[in-house]
């Protein structure tokens, strides 16, 4: 029998590629028929078309599902720019946002604009505005139902972010001070503003115990996050309505120190109990210290194969690069002295600090420890200047002009700072230099592919197109003869495996399948992938942010059967009035026609929030770390 649709039934038809579909299975040269948003069929033959079929010619190239990237902080930025395009330009069709705690859900957006600000180094004002004119929910199905009516580019699921529901419970100034605990009734709230959330279709929770990251505003500014103070009792709750429910736990450890990674990892195991699911932040072969990386993998076999867990590492696989305007960069707040300089938005305030040979004499001791729990390597050898108004030093090394000036590196460092502010551009590599290491991690079992950080740190990073750059590691190891993995394998990481295990319908390219898809030119995974550029950001007042450039490597994308990326161009409307994403709720599966919009379902009442207390200017002392988290 002929199962093949009449050349009118399809709405596209993608000829000639290697299909992959996302599971793991090896790819076959197929034509796809796409028809309502769904993939139809895959014909060996050649489909026949219609008039109005639009068809993409992919024989030599690779087509493989949309690529899930887990680890994104789009919250604000989905509200202005839906299309979130420099995500999907690179192949990315479905986006987890909420993550490290940091969800806009229950709390106002004030108390929203200072969670997120620092910590993800974005412009606060433009955060505020965003979440101010764009905020029309009180509650997660309202917010659920708010994110479908928007012209959205790419899918979208989300954490609840632990911060963002123990503020809007306790009031954000409660919730960031050590001496104050929830009462009995408010952790109860905490467990029902979590319950409303995954009843939602909410992933799971998010949470961050790491104490480098900050509020910003004026009136908490440098206490840590909500998180942090979480006790042993409040984590439990959490954990046990995760468990129960097969939700996922988002969590940032403590970056320096490093025990609670061991907490996290027992709280998956599931000997005695159902396991429960964590992907954790992040398996990395950091410069800073360099034995690290092998602890990752040990990690994840005592939580999964002895604790019969689910605890799974995220890693970038791609080099950490990075960029400073001057001293704004998330590691200087790793040690009290760059705490203090980012305590102060002021710049003539932060300028007489940095000139104060006290403070300076307390920076070079904090840079020259040698032993001290780091992620920055603070070698100012292993640095590049890109911009400077002084043109001489373009593509020095900090170390080296320290030399010529016969200084410590760390005064150079701040004179350079002083001198010329955020004009004072400089480079430098965090980890995953050494492609063998990151070769290694990503074949790990219980690592998976992510941790983009997309929508954070706009003038310090941009690894929007990770996934592309994987693809042309794992290409150029083949072609050399020496494989990473197979590719139908390396592609299953960027597609089903996070797919399956954040419980999202995304991350397959099946026939009865939703067609988030991808065309690869393999002849285009070039050195472009690794290349760094800026562009204008209207959105948030045209601020310059770093992206990547690639289009040679991605043919097409299309999201629900829609090419909205092709040859180097969206399409006309794309993001303002041509959507093609929506909300992906957990634990649903929506083979079948992709339906139109969905009206908003009743909304479900919210935690009690806190009034909003008025308090004078933060008095925190910079220099001096809040206490750490109880353990998880």
């Amino acid at each position: 029998m002929n199962t093949t649709p009449a050349p009118t039934e399809f709405d596209l038809v993608v000829r000639g590629g290697l299909w992959f579909d996302g599971t793991g299975a090896p790819g076959v040269v197929r034509d796809l028929g796409i028809k309502d948003g769904v993939v139809a069929t895959a014909s060996a033959d050649p489909l026949p078309v219609g008039p109005g079929t639009e068809v993409i010619e992919a024989a030599g190239r690779w087509v493989m599902p949309g690529f899930v990237d887990p680890h994104t902080h789009y919250d604000a930025e989905v509200l202005v720019s839906p299309g979130l395009p420099e995500s999907v330009r690179h192949g990315v069709t479905t986006v987890l946002m909420g993550n490290c705690s940091l969800s806009t859900v229950f709390v106002p957006p004030l108390d929203a604009a200072d969670l997120f600000s620092r910590v993800e180094a974005l412009p606060r004002e433009h955060v505020l505005t965003a979440l101010e004119q764009g905020r029309t929910w009180s509650s997660p199905r309202e917010y659920v139902a708010a994110l479908d009516a928007l012209p959205l580019g790419p899918n979208v699921a989300a954490f609840i972010g632990h911060s963002d529901v123990r503020a809007a419970v306790l009031g954000l100034g409660r919730s960031t001070d050590p001496s104050s605990r929830p009462s009995r009734a408010e952790l109860a709230a905490i467990e029902a503003g979590v319950e409303d959330a995954l009843d939602a279709g909410f992933l799971g929770v998010s949470t961050m115990t790491n104490p480098w990251d900050k509020l910003d505003g004026d009136r908490y500014r440098s206490r840590t996050l909500p998180s942090t103070h979480a006790s042993w009792s409040e984590f439990r709750r959490i954990h046990r309505i995760l468990r129960r429910r097969g939700r996922v736990l988002q969590a940032v450890p403590n970056l320096n120190t490093k025990y609670d990674v061991a907490f996290f990892a027992l709280a998956t195991t599931g000997v005695g109990r159902k396991p429960m699911k964590a992907a954790v932040l992040a398996a990395a072969d950091t410069k800073a210290e360099r034995w690290v990386h092998r602890i990752f993998g040990p990690i994840a076999f005592a939580a999964n194969r002895i604790g019969r867990g689910a605890f799974r590492w995220q890693h970038l696989p791609t080099t950490f690069e990075v960029c400073s305007d001057g001293i704004d960069l998330v590691v200087f707040e790793e040690f009290g002295s760059g705490r203090a300089a980012l305590h102060l938005k002021e710049e003539v305030a932060r300028n007489e600090l940095l000139r104060d040979e006290a403070y300076r004499r307390w920076f070079r001791q904090d840079f020259d420890k040698k032993f001290s729990p780091r992620v920055w390597h603070r070698d100012f050898d292993d640095t590049t200047i890109v911009e400077c108004p002084d043109a001489s030093l373009v593509g020095r090394s900090i170390g080296d002009v320290a030399r010529d000036r016969a200084v410590h590196p760390v005064d150079t460092f701040l004179d350079l700072v002083v001198e010329h502010g955020r004009k004072f551009r400089w480079h430098t590599v965090i980890a995953n230099d050494r492609p063998e290491v990151a070769n290694r991690l990503l074949r790990q079992p219980g690592v998976t592919v992510g941790f983009s950080d997309a929508g954070a740190h706009l003038r310090n990073m941009a690894f929007y197109n990770y996934g592309i750059c994987m693809l042309r590691r794992i290409h150029e190891y083949a072609r050399r003869g020496k494989p990473v993995m197979p590719l139908e394998s390396a592609i299953h990481k960027l597609t089903g495996e996070l797919g399956d295990f954040y419980g999202i319908d995304a991350g397959h390219l099946r026939v009865g399948d939703r067609a988030d898809l991808v065309v690869v030119d393999p002849a285009g995974l070039n050195q472009d992938t690794d290349a760094y550029h800026e562009a204008p950001m209207p959105e948030f007042g045209g601020l310059s942010r770093m992206v990547n450039r690639n289009d040679a490597a991605v043919t097409a994308t299309a999201v629900a059967g829609r090419v909205v990326f092709r040859a180097g161009e969206f399409v006309p409307g794309y993001g303002a009035t041509v959507g093609t994403g929506r909300f992906l709720r957990a634990g649903t599966d929506a083979r079948g026609p992709v339906p139109a919009r969905r009206p908003a379902p009743p909304a479900a009442a919210p935690p009690t929030a806190a009034p909003p207390a008025a308090v004078p200017p933060a008095t925190v002392p910079p220099a001096t770390a809040p206490a750490g988290s109880a353990a998880p």
